[in-house]
């Protein structure tokens, strides 16, 4: 995923680290990825997917954004943000974007992981053989009040990671909130779904090559292999299944599923709107209860999840 996806401004970044640094091992054990900053959701008609994903989270966009072949609309949510992303004008970036998409109304794109040190996450990349890009520096101004956020980036090369874009990023600032727009919104990510067909080469890559520590792992013979990566208060959940036009060497990012403070209100509230929904059912975790919006969500395969309350004492 080269400067297509690049949000916005970069250039080369120049080596910031400290004298001390140089050298310097990471502490075994150390988290170098502290969550998960955003997905990136590549979607054909910017102006449509903003509208659906303010129905579908109740939330108003926080940060909006065009150049450089995209148009993007940015929801922040308390652990984390979803970036749709739309082919803007003629050029190659924007070619690329269309490409990817092969006609769909919308598809997940990327992993973009948060770090707290750069520098540490990038020698850890080249230390683990994911032949990370050049740091970059990057610059997004909001199209709407004027403000602009600074980061510093580096990807990792998608034929080492599965297939699956993954980027790396440090913020300078935090990125503003959106606002709820309508009662009972989605407050955050619960988890995303990658789906995979050689489960021990992905749980290498998630855990002993980025560090993610396991939390889960569970066979069942109706829905194959579970395993739960914790990534800050959200998990990676990587599935064993076969998807049509999979294959052992690539993964897919496949769907989200979103955290709800009270499923049956916000099932009331989408079903107001229009979309059409499941009823809901206990999650496959114990003390869940989850359910499947159909529509309105671009393509991407969404499920609202609620946590019921833990037992005070």
């Amino acid at each position: 995923m080269g400067p297509e996806y690049d949000h916005h401004r970069s250039m080369p970044s120049p080596d910031k680290r400290r004298p001390s640094e140089h050298g310097s091992r990471s502490i075994k054990g150390g988290m170098m990825i502290t969550g998960l900053d955003h997905v990136v959701a590549l979607v054909r008609d910017i102006d449509a997917a903003k509208a659906a994903y303010q129905t579908l989270l109740g939330r108003a966009p926080a940060w909006q954004n065009s150049g450089e072949g995209a148009d993007r609309v940015l929801f922040t949510l308390a652990n984390m943000t979803i970036e749709l992303m739309a082919p803007s004008g003629f050029n190659v970036a924007a070619d690329r974007i269309r490409a990817l998409l092969d006609d769909r109304e919308g598809v997940l794109a990327s992993l973009c992981f948060r770090v707290a040190d750069m520098g540490k996450m990038h020698r850890r990349l080249e230390r683990v053989a994911l032949r990370p890009d050049p740091v970059a520096e990057v610059e997004s101004s909001d199209v709407e009040s004027g403000a602009v956020l600074h980061w510093r980036r580096t990807r990792a090369a998608t034929e080492l990671t599965r297939g699956v874009r993954m980027f790396f990023l440090e913020l300078a600032e935090e990125r503003p909130l959106s606002a709820a727009t309508d009662i009972a919104p989605i407050d955050g990510l619960d988890h995303v779904v990658v789906t995979t067909e050689d489960s021990d080469r992905a749980a290498a890559l998630y855990g002993a090559r980025l560090g993610l520590d396991l939390a889960l792992d569970r066979s069942h013979q109706d829905w194959g292999q579970l395993m739960f990566f914790r990534c800050g208060d959200l998990i990676v959940e990587v599935v064993r299944r076969s998807v049509a036009g999979g294959d052992s060497l690539h993964d897919r990012l496949w769907g989200l599923s979103w955290r709800v403070a009270d499923i049956d209100a916000t099932r009331a509230r989408l079903i107001a709107a229009g979309l059409d929904v499941t009823e809901v059912r206990n999650g496959r975790k114990p003390g869940t209860r989850i359910m499947t919006v159909r529509n309105g969500t671009c393509g991407i395969q969404t499920v609202l999840l609620e946590r019921s309350p833990k037992p005070a004492g």
